[in-house]
């Protein structure tokens, strides 16, 4: 049985992205997924999409993604999301400080069968540097 394009989503955030499941993303991600974030380039296949994983999380321990609302059509799908974790790692060029951090963000998927073809996220930088950089930020609201 094919999995909807809304199974696939929930897959991906509950099981790749908050377990680190690789073997799961794998399973979902199309031999020739396309990945395209707001911390990166665009990446090309299952294992692009996992080493930028790894490198997100090794940033953010306990990071978690959380779907606030899922809406899908047809092979498209669309998430509205809050991303959280505990910055331990470099982020953005910024040194671990172990501040809790939270953003929001939206997603949107496109998929064939049971795989995921294409993602494209955005996360709201602004609010990760404020929250990581607060003398940055205020100058910037002085200005």
């Amino acid at each position: 049985m094919a999995l909807t394009p809304t199974d696939l989503v929930e897959r991906f955030y509950y099981c790749v992205w908050n377990k680190a499941d690789e073997v799961e993303a794998r399973k979902i991600l199309d031999a020739d997924f396309r990945f395209r974030a707001s911390l990166g380039p665009e990446l090309r296949g299952p294992e692009g999409f996992i080493a930028y994983m790894r490198s997100v999380r090794a940033a953010l321990a306990d990071f978690t993604c959380e779907i606030e609302e899922l809406i899908a059509d047809g092979d498209c799908a669309a998430a509205r999301l809050i991303f959280h974790g505990r910055h331990h790692g470099s982020f953005f060029g910024i040194k671990p400080s172990g501040q809790k951090i939270r953003w929001s963000g939206a997603a949107f998927f496109k998929v064939r069968g049971s795989k995921i073809t294409e993602l494209w996220v955005l996360g709201d930088i602004e609010e990760i540097r404020r929250q990581l950089e607060p003398q940055r930020a205020a100058a910037i609201f002085r200005l």
